[in-house]
């Protein structure tokens, strides 16, 4: 150490209070402010430990199926056969006037969708033939046409989704969700996340990252190929008694420095240290789909050592069933441009659904045959929309793609509170602006917290002097859809 340094710091004022006595004026000051006393000897409470919401729950723990990219709604939940009729022509102005496009400039052609749609289920939603086993789990869905947002590029729309905010710092939902109601399973992450496609999210880590809350409350990324966290494993050497000795020291080593200086992440150091120990048993055995039975696997398409979309929404199930608290799916590869074949929504879109709405169907059947559906909530969706038009670049060539849309789109929702077998808000006939029932990013967030026990508005944490909230500060309860 810096020797200047060193005597620096001490003839600091806090080391001279500490130096003058336990029974000195400024040592008792120094203890009240520090939070010591007769409760300094006590060990931390984990910040993990479960905890009530403010008032009942309808839903305990929720799954997000996050289709990175921005799927393509109109080819299928928000059917427009009028846009079919003007398919290929030129795009009116009053819909162009004044508003920028991604990768579209000039004056675009309609494009209606390729797609056959019909009704399913009792409430009669439409959906296209590109996701046929979504179809029998209709009566399950709440489908939402009139989703909006205000970004249009990837990263800052998936930010403001799951952050609240179109810029870094901000916690995750997972995160509050995780702040704000612990875990049950203290020997699992209270939020998981897991990514398919080889591709993370355009947002990166802050999609889950903690931001200024606590970092234990940040989420826990799992693979469903290999090692199931990295570096989590023992270094070689090392055997569990020798591991657990030396947590037992350096926790420890934490407690008296969280003693001296209460900075709350020397606690989230002490209870990642701890949760880390406790994984390495639990982890690998949630996360080994090998004991499903067969008809399982078949059912969700999984195959056991694998890394795919099936596969976690398989270990999405085994997690909640295992009482983890928020488990966030990325699927990367629904930015249907039309920039190449993979990116057409005929073909490429038919292939793309096809590794996800089998496992998406089949984790709703699961989940209610076990009885869990009732509790946990299901979200599937993407961060925008896309255009009723071709995308500029790819206007005049065979692939047909769409261009980002952030004015209005479509997700669903199931389980947990919400009201099923409904469709829910709508679009204009060629699906350029939401003309019933809005529903807002910040809505969907508001929602999400009601049924999880919270009053989106009172469920705050005080940063930088003054309370923040995920939907700072926006955004009502979309009471029409819950149950």
């Amino acid at each position: 150490m810096n020797p200047q340094l060193e005597q620096l710091q001490q003839i600091t004022r806090r080391n001279f209070l500490k130096t003058t006595g336990q029974f000195s004026l400024g040592a008792i000051a120094l203890a009240a402010l520090n939070g010591a006393g007769a409760q300094m000897a006590a060990p931390a409470a984990s910040p993990l430990a479960p905890k009530r919401p403010p008032f009942k729950p309808k839903a305990k723990r929720v799954i997000y199926l996050h289709m990175s990219g921005g799927p393509p709604h109109l080819d299928l939940f928000d059917y427009k056969p009028e846009l079919v009729k003007w398919n290929d022509k030129p795009c009116p102005d009053e819909f162009l006037k004044g508003r920028r496009f991604a990768f579209t400039s000039g004056v675009p052609k309609l494009m209606g969708t390729p797609r056959q749609f019909a009704q399913y289920g009792k409430g009669g939603a439409w959906m296209s033939d590109a996701i046929p086993n979504l179809h029998r789990v209709a009566d399950e869905l709440c489908v939402v046409r009139s989703l909006n947002t205000d970004q249009f590029n990837h990263a800052p729309a998936e930010l403001l989704l799951f952050t609240g905010s179109a810029r870094q710092g901000r916690p995750s939902m997972g995160s509050w969700v995780t702040y704000g109601l612990g875990s049950e399973n203290q020997n699992l992450p209270g939020f998981v996340v897991l990514i398919s496609s080889g591709v993370q999210p355009s947002a990166g880590q802050s999609a889950w990252g903690s931001g200024f809350l606590p970092s234990v409350f940040q989420g826990v990324q799992c693979r469903s190929k290999g090692d199931p966290v990295l570096y989590v494993s023992d270094p070689p050497g090392m055997d569990r008694t020798m591991r657990r000795r030396t947590l037992d020291v350096l926790r420890d080593l934490n407690e008296v420095q969280e003693r001296e200086l209460g900075n709350p992440e020397t606690a989230t150091r002490i209870a990642q240290y701890e949760l880390a120990y406790r994984m390495q048993v639990s982890v690998p055995e949630v996360m080994d789909i090998s004991r499903e039975p067969a008809a399982v696997l078949q059912a969700y398409g999984a195959t056991p050592g694998e890394a795919s979309f099936a596969n976690n929404c398989l270990l999405a199930r085994r997690l909640i069933e295992k009482d983890v608290r928020f488990v966030q799916l990325f699927d990367w590869g629904w930015d249907f441009h039309g920039t190449n074949e993979g990116e057409d929504i005929r073909g490429g879109l038919t292939k793309k659904c096809a590794r996800m709405d089998q496992p998406v169907a089949a984790l709703i059947e699961d989940l209610r045959q076990r009885g869990l559906l009732d509790e946990t909530l299901v979200v599937w969706g993407g961060e925008f929309g896309r255009t009723p038009f071709r995308e500029g670049r790819t206007a005049s060539g065979k692939i047909l793609g769409r261009d980002h849309y952030p004015d209005c789109f479509s997700l669903f929702l199931a389980g947990g509170g919400i009201k099923p077998g409904i469709t829910y808000g709508a679009t204009d006939e060629l699906g350029f602006s939401v003309v019933e029932n809005k529903v807002t990013v910040y809505d969907l967030q508001a929602t999400i917290l009601h049924l999880l026990g919270f009053d989106h508005e009172k469920f705050t944490f005080r940063s930088q002097g003054r309370d923040f909230r995920l939907t700072d500060v926006y955004g009502g309860v979309v009471k029409d859809i819950l149950a």
